[in-house]
């Protein structure tokens, strides 16, 4: 099959396992095409899905992905003020690394809205499928929503990277409190404890909250560095040992951040700092 093909057979499946799209025309070029196979994508539910549906969706998204380009984490140069923190502007799906972080919702199905530019949406487009029934056989396991702060892990299916790991910031609804602060180091820290008991060498992180979930972004900066760097400090089960920049023993962790072309309409600027008593403060500023 052609990669036309696969996009057709697979929109013409998930129209036909979702009547209610069946009436939808197809649109006839390649951008509209794909706009709305991802949005079937993104309204399909956690049913089982055939051999054969995953058998071209996976060659369809492994040849998108490809296209768009891998980036290898581990070739990123690390911040000069400390050898085991790499900051990168760009699209953490691109990312080939052990574990990628999804700032997720409290459901952890997915973004429903269909082509929304949530991380969440993203994640679970490029997955495939088998993302979001995997993460309706964790929650009907678990029998209640995801709390804030905590973390499941997942693999990354069709993604560059291993595993997804999934987590829920806090929502700001009014002015920021000491407890909202303590949930978003609950976050990295919850991701930090799950991954390096999964073996996790390398882990990606995007700025938790700081989207639609209203988080201060120089705020969720500073906790997001002291929490990484106080877990670091303490373990060292998270570590790239092919890194010459990191000796054997220490640790070493990547924090990644959104592009525009994820997030269209949100510029981000990232520039480092040096704030009293972490190594690096990264401040986000939108404009």
């Amino acid at each position: 099959m052609t990669q036309k093909e696969r996009r057709l057979y697979l929109i013409h499946a998930l129209q036909d396992e979702m009547p209610q799209y069946k009436k939808l025309a197809v649109p006839s070029d390649e951008a509209g095409q794909q706009q709305f196979l991802r949005a079937l994508f993104n309204v399909r539910p956690p049913y089982p899905a055939s051999d054969a549906f995953l058998k071209v969706q996976d060659e369809y998204l492994s040849e998108l992905i490809r296209q768009r380009g891998i980036v290898d984490a581990a070739e990123l140069p690390a911040v000069k003020k400390n050898p085991r923190i790499t900051l990168w502007q760009g699209d953490i799906t691109r990312l080939r690394c052990d574990a990628i972080v999804n700032a997720a919702n409290s459901a952890l199905l997915g973004c429903w809205q269909p082509g929304h530019s949530c991380i969440d949406n993203i994640i679970h487009t490029l997955s495939g499928v088998q993302l979001r029934i995997k993460c309706s056989e964790i929650m009907k396991a678990q029998g209640h929503e995801e709390e804030t702060g905590q973390a499941k892990i997942t693999p990354a299916y069709n993604l560059p990277c291993r595993y997804v790991l999934h987590t829920v910031g806090p929502i700001i609804m009014g002015p920021l409190q000491e407890s909202d602060c303590c949930l978003l180091a609950g976050c990295y820290r919850s991701c930090l404890e799950l991954a390096a008991a999964n073996g996790v060498r390398s882990i990606a992180f995007c700025c938790i909250s700081t989207g639609v979930f209203r988080f201060p972004q120089r705020e969720a900066a500073r906790i997001a560095v002291e929490t990484v760097m106080d877990f670091l400090n303490r373990d060292t089960r998270i570590c790239w040992n092919e890194r010459p920049l990191c000796p054997a023993g220490k640790a070493y962790l990547r924090i990644h951040h959104q592009s525009n072309a994820v997030c269209p309409g949100i510029p981000v600027f990232a520039k480092l700092a040096e704030v009293p008593g972490t190594p690096v403060f990264v401040e986000l500023t939108g404009a």
